[in-house]
């Protein structure tokens, strides 16, 4: 479950990002957009109005959601051809949502925002075993404070998970137990059905690593449930589920 081979591009998302195109909404995975949005507004205990950062966007997928509930949404993410299939949707669907070309390690809002969600590995999970405790109290850095009227912003991060994994390895897959990365090599469908291979470099958590994780970032209140796309629940991780949901807020220093 070693030898799994370096990223000789730290970027290396961008090539599956561009050659996928709009296709990637073709994917099963993408199919729960609204049931995991309907979780998180009401773990998060969001409100119309608040200001969410979708960190590592995609092409959208939860911004746009959020924006039909209300929130005033801004989207970051690295691939260019995401952040334009995001701001093509949004213009179609006449939403005010924003979204911007942006390298996840140089994110710098501190205190900007109401929520902050980073789901489905994007901007956290496809490092490569690199900077992810940077990248995160940068993420944590973007929830503003609590004050004595409000608690303070709150966070949702999925990460997935090593022991679904290690226990689910496939034919051709690679497990790094040093760094937690799953490498594999992934047939990938392009919007004319064209087919070509990818490398991909996921990097997988433990719930306790997850806790550490926010701890060491100041925050608080945090919960780390076992979920899988369009299943968000409040629930145990178990060996059997795809991703960890952190939640958690900024802190808990409020009345």
């Amino acid at each position: 479950m070693t030898g799994v081979p370096p990223i000789q591009d730290a970027y290396w998302f961008d090539a599956v990002a561009e050659f996928l195109g709009p296709a990637y909404l073709r994917n099963a995975f993408t199919k729960g957009t609204d049931q995991e949005v309907d979780f998180l507004v009401d773990a998060l205990a969001l409100r119309p109005g608040m200001r969410v950062l979708d960190v590592g966007c995609g092409p959208g997928r939860h911004s746009l959601a959020l924006a039909r509930r209300g929130y005033e949404v801004v989207g970051v993410d690295h691939s260019a051809e995401f952040v334009r299939l995001a701001r093509e949707a949004a213009a179609v669907d006449g939403l005010t949502a924003t979204f911007e070309a942006l390298d996840v390690r140089d994110l710098d809002r501190p205190g900007e925002f109401d929520a902050t969600i980073c789901l489905c590995q994007g901007g956290f999970g496809l490092l490569g075993g690199h900077d992810e405790a940077d990248v995160f109290g940068r993420i944590a850095a973007t929830l503003r404070p609590a004050t004595n009227l409000r608690p303070g912003g709150a966070l949702a991060v999925s990460a997935f998970s090593a022991a679904f994994a290690v226990r689910h390895l496939e034919s051709g897959e690679e497990f790094d137990a040093a760094t937690g990365v799953l490498h594999e090599v992934a047939t990938v469908r392009g919007p004319d059905g064209t087919e070509a291979p990818f490398e991909l470099w996921t990097t997988c958590f433990t719930a306790r690593e997850l806790e550490l994780l926010a701890r060491g970032a100041g925050l608080a209140a945090i919960e780390v449930h076992g979920v899988s796309p369009g299943a968000y629940h409040r629930q145990s991780p178990t060996l059997d589920h795809h991703e960890l949901l952190l939640l958690a807020r900024r802190d808990q220093g409020w009345k």
